[in-house]
């Protein structure tokens, strides 16, 4: 098969797609197919050789591409690599190849990849690719959104509050200590653990500096989880639990930051209600292909919270959902491939 691999954009999450992006591009070429990783936003420039050519060109797409580093990147520069300017988010070239691939294996994180843009107008344009459509990405993109749909389906995730840009949250309202969190960011970027009243101005400040819409929700204490659910079906569940600190950026892209056990060591009722829950989220916020989970268990009372829904999950070397599938026998090629079957049913 003719293969774009889709990867970086213009989202703090863009090292971290790099890397995945990568990953993916490497298995598929082991995979035999014609396989071409791009930037979505930088996309390539050269005239040699013609374009019609590069999917049987002899070039290593990945050449460049650098581990994630431990914080996230510096996005003011990037239009200064663009010759056009960067108006638009599709770099050049970019488009004229989806058009010729058989699919586009989406391996883009965030805003502008995650969030249905960039599934929408493929949509229009009848290009395949993988994961989910347009607008359960954009559901999933904007946690607000997704807590009440968990609610309205019965699915527990943690009591919060929604503050928008300039307004200041009732006292009442917030509990301590709390989570405060851009709704539409990732990667635990712009994720704040507040214990005191007096810390939380500060820290809708700087969340703000991600979105205009930040939550604010009750901090659970207790063992995090994460669950991928490929094609309505459940994965293994796989416990998370950062060496030091809470599951942020840092330990989620540093190897040896996390400890990770897949399968988790839970009961078998608590791994099937919380494996019950994903497929539960999957189809309420009309997913389709692939996603993943992420939930939190009370260390008090086994209480499960689904905090949210990935629908492009990491596919790093430290990524969740690979370790779910290795656990069925599944290597990262055969996932890969998967993804591809799934989405193009």
């Amino acid at each position: 098969m003719k293969i774009v691999v889709l990867a970086g954009g213009t989202s703090t999450e863009r090292d971290v797609s790099l890397s995945s992006g990568s990953k993916i591009y490497r298995a598929l070429k082991n995979r035999g197919h014609q396989v071409i990783l791009l930037d979505v936003y930088l996309g390539y420039e050269s005239e040699e050789p013609a374009a019609e050519t590069w999917f049987d060109a002899d070039i290593d797409w990945d050449r460049d591409i650098q581990a994630v580093s431990a914080e996230h990147p510096d996005l003011s520069r990037l239009k200064d690599l663009r010759k056009d300017g960067g108006r638009s988010m599709f770099g050049p070239n970019v488009l004229a190849l989806c058009n010729m691939a058989d699919v586009v294996f989406l391996g883009l994180h965030g805003a502008n990849g995650e969030d249905g843009r960039i599934q929408a107008a493929f949509d229009l344009m009848g290009i395949p690719y993988t994961g989910t459509g347009y607008l359960s990405s954009a559901l999933a993109m904007d946690k607000h959104i997704t807590k009440q749909f968990f609610r309205a389906a019965g699915i527990p995730t943690p009591a919060g509050i929604t503050v928008k840009c300039g307004e200041k949250p009732d006292p009442a309202s917030v509990p301590y200590p709390c989570m405060v969190k851009t709704a539409c960011g990732g990667s635990s970027v712009g994720a704040y653990r507040v214990e005191r009243p007096e810390d939380l101005q500060n820290a809708l400040e700087d969340a703000y500096a991600f979105g205009d819409d930040v939550i604010v929700e009750q901090y659970i204490s207790g063992r995090e989880f994460s669950v991928g659910v490929i094609d309505g079906k459940a994965l293994p569940v796989i416990e998370i639990a950062p060496i030091q600190g809470f599951y942020d950026y840092k330990n989620k892209y540093q190897p040896g930051s996390t400890i990770e056990t897949c399968p988790a060591e839970l009961s078998q009722e608590l791994t099937e209600k919380m494996q019950h829950y994903a497929e539960m989220a999957f189809e309420a916020l009309g997913m389709r292909s692939y996603a993943r989970m992420d939930f939190m268990m009370d260390s008090a009372d086994h209480s499960i919270y689904c905090l949210e829904a990935n629908t492009l999950p990491g596919m790093t070397p430290t990524s969740l959902l690979p370790q779910e599938a290795a656990v069925l026998g599944m290597s990262f090629e055969d996932l890969c491939e998967k993804l591809i079957e799934v989405s193009l049913k």
